[in-house]
Parts: structure tokens; C-alpha cells; sequence
């Protein structure tokens, strides 16, 4: 499974980008916000992605965020949901407003995003409800490029999104990776 690239921007043609990782380009498909938050031709690039497979392809999404890519994958465990219309979903509406009109049952919203019918935004409130509130608060810990990097090796570690999200929170704003490593787990066991 392909989790991360990081590499150079090599071409960018929406809703694709090809990141050049040690010389192989990655065709990546990408959400409309993840598209325009990435810099420009040569510049560096991290994404976190998911790898679908198919018979007759291998598809790569890639997303900015933890919690975009969480949302993706609950996205597409929905029947009748696939990955370009999970994209869809994600480029017509951010995590937090997909979230927002969850919680309030908003079928308006959904309903203007292309692609979504009146009976799929239905099943999407459905499927979704309690299931995206939890996923919102794990972003919010995230402040640097540091405790992004302290999140993804606690996870790695075997440890839930949500208990290193809340470890993450009592670390100092400065603290470096490996020390901010030592803390969390010191706060996890």
C-alpha cells in the first residue's frame, strides 16, 4: 500500500498531479482543495494517499490531510459511493462543511455538489451521521509540520488517531520530533 509521497510537482492538470518521487512520476488524483493548497512545477510536495485497485486499474488519491483522507476512505465505504465521487464530494465541500451538513442533515448542500442526486445525499446523511464529528477534532491538534510527523509515528506505532491526537495536545508548541515522541508515548502508557 502506497501511504505517502513526497517528491517534486512535476505537472499539474486538475483534478491530477504527477509528483516525481526519486525520478518515477505518481499520477495522483486529487481533491480540488488539496489541488490549489499545492505549490507550483518543481516545487516540493507531501501527500498522504489511498490506493484503489481495480481489474483494470491502480488509482491513487492523494489528500493534504489526515482528515481529508479519513473522510475519502469513510466516504467510500458508502454503497453507491466511489472514489471519484468521494473526490467530488471533497472538492464541492470541505471536511468541515461535508461535517457540518451531516450534523444538521442539510440534504440542500449535498444535492449541489455535481453528481450527488437527492436519494444519494439521503444515503450519505445516513451512513455518515456520529461518524464524521470525531475525525473533525483530530486536525485541530496538528499544528506544525513536527507534530504531524509525532501523529504519523504514533499511529505507525499501533496507537489510534484519537489517543495520539489527544497526546499530541499536552506537548509543548516547540518541541522537536524525536523528543515529541518520547513525550507522547511517555503520556500514552
Amino acid at each position: 500500500m502506497i501511504g505517502r509521497l513526497s517528491g517534486v510537482i512535476a505537472e499539474k492538470s486538475p483534478p491530477q498531479v504527477v509528483i516525481d518521487v526519486a525520478g518515477v512520476g505518481y499520477e495522483v488524483d486529487v481533491p480540488m482543495s488539496t489541488f490549489y493548497n499545492l505549490g507550483g512545477l518543481g516545487e516540493r510536495a507531501v501527500l498522504l494517499t489511498h490506493l484503489t485497485i481495480r481489474e483494470d486499474a491502480h488509482q491513487l488519491f492523494g489528500f493534504l490531510t489526515h482528515e481529508e483522507r479519513a473522510t475519502f476512505r469513510q466516504l467510500i465505504k458508502i454503497t453507491g459511493i466511489g472514489p471519484k465521487m468521494a473526490l467530488g464530494l471533497l472538492s464541492g465541500l470541505s471536511v468541515a462543511e461535508l461535517a457540518q451538513a451531516v450534523s444538521h442533515q442539510e440534504i440542500g448542500r449535498l444535492t449541489k455538489v455535481p453528481g450527488i442526486g437527492k436519494k444519494t445525499a439521503e444515503r450519505l446523511l445516513l451512513e455518515l451521521k456520529g461518524k464524521l464529528g470525531a475525525d473533525l477534532a483530530l486536525p485541530a491538534a496538528v499544528a506544525n509540520d513536527a507534530q504531524a510527523d509525532i501523529l504519523q509515528a504514533l499511529v505507525a506505532l499501533g496507537y489510534s488517531e484519537k489517543d495520539a491526537a489527544a497526546a499530541l495536545k499536552v506537548l509543548p508548541p516547540d518541541v522537536g520530533v524525536s523528543d515529541g515522541i518520547k513525550l507522547a508515548l511517555k503520556k500514552l502508557t
